[in-house]
Parts: structure tokens; sequence; C-alpha cells
């Protein structure tokens, strides 16, 4: 497995970490921001923090048979480890603002679902996905994510297996830090695509 350092490498090389001002989807501002897209376009960075975070995966969830992923973030992430781990996997998008299944993908009853993200925040995305499955009478086993940025504070109260864990401060709009009021937020999040 990657140590925290390897990781933090490669996020940093890939641009996946970077620095500036920033609107999350959370609506919350940042002087950091985790784009796992820009990993994921960079195969060969890619497949190595997904297998280590397959590892931990397998160390911590003996039993599921489905990954779940919300778009547009968690897709490639989701299909990565379901290739590494030879799970099914199929993800969810938003119609009208709520998370559906389409593409005649399904949750059968009693599946136990994985649910997988690029990174983890507020848990709000993740909490989504699960309430498709508890609709759909399957379980939620746990969650994982290759960035974990909640320091505990998400909506999510299982277990959240992730490659990387990072305090990265936010702030309200009317509590920025000096550093942060001289510098144009951009929003590169896709929560409301």
């Amino acid at each position: 497995m990657l140590s925290l350092e390897e990781s933090l490498k490669i996020l940093k090389e890939t641009n996946a970490l970077i620095e500036g001002h920033f609107i999350l989807s959370s609506g919350l501002h940042s002087s950091k921001y985790v784009q796992c897209a820009q990993l994921m376009s960079r195969p060969e960075h890619a497949v190595k923090i997904c297998e280590s975070l397959a590892n931990k995966i397998k160390n911590e969830f003996k039993d599921f048979n489905l990954i779940l992923s919300p778009a547009m973030g968690g897709i490639l992430v989701g299909y990565e480890l379901g290739k590494i781990l030879n799970k099914k996997t199929i993800f969810s998008e938003r119609v009208n603002g709520d998370f559906k299944l389409r593409r005649d993908f399904r949750i059968k009853e009693n599946d136990k679902v994985l649910i997988v993200e690029d990174v983890i925040t507020t848990g709000k995305s993740s909490i989504e996905c699960s309430e498709l499955v508890k609709v759909n009478k399957a379980k939620v086993i746990g969650y994982a994510c290759i960035i974990d940025r909640s320091i505990g504070k998400s909506k999510i109260k299982e277990k959240i297996v992730s490659q990387v864990q990072l305090d990265i401060p936010t702030y309200k709009k009317d509590n920025l830090p000096k550093e942060l009021i001289s510098i144009k937020p951009i929003k590169p999040g896709s929560r409301n695509l």
C-alpha cells in the first residue's frame, strides 16, 4: 500500500491537489481543492492510488457484491475499483436535482453495496446514494473514497475507508480569511451539472 507521502506526491504531480480560492459543492470556501478527475486522467498514476485503496477495502469489507458511485466524480473511481476488486459497478445520476438509477442499472434486494466516491467532504452525495440502496431493500456495507476530507464531520456515520485523509479548512462566505478575500473564487465541482 502507498504511504500518505507517496499518495500526496501523486496527487500533487497530477494536479489533483491544487491551491487557490474554491467554492466547494457544499457552498463552503477553501484554499485547496482536490480534483480527482485530474488524477484519473493519468491512468499510470491513478492505478497506483486505486490499487492501494482496493487493498484497504479488502482488509475492511469482506463481503459485498456491488459498487455504487455518484456521478460525476465517483464514476471513474468506482469503475477502477470494480475492475481491481472484480465487482459489478454502477453509478447514479442527478435527475432534477435527485440521484436516480438510469441506464437500466439496478440494485437487487439483499445486494451488499459499497458506495465509492472520489472525495468525501460533507457526505451529501454518499448519503443520497445510500437512500437508493435502502429503497431497493439492499444493504450499505460501507463507504470508500480516494480522499476523505470530512475529518469526522460528515453526515456518514458508518466506516469510511480512504487512501488519504486531509484536513483542509473550509469557510463560510462571510467568514473568509484575508488571503482568500483577494482571490476570485472558482467553483470546479460537478454537483450542479
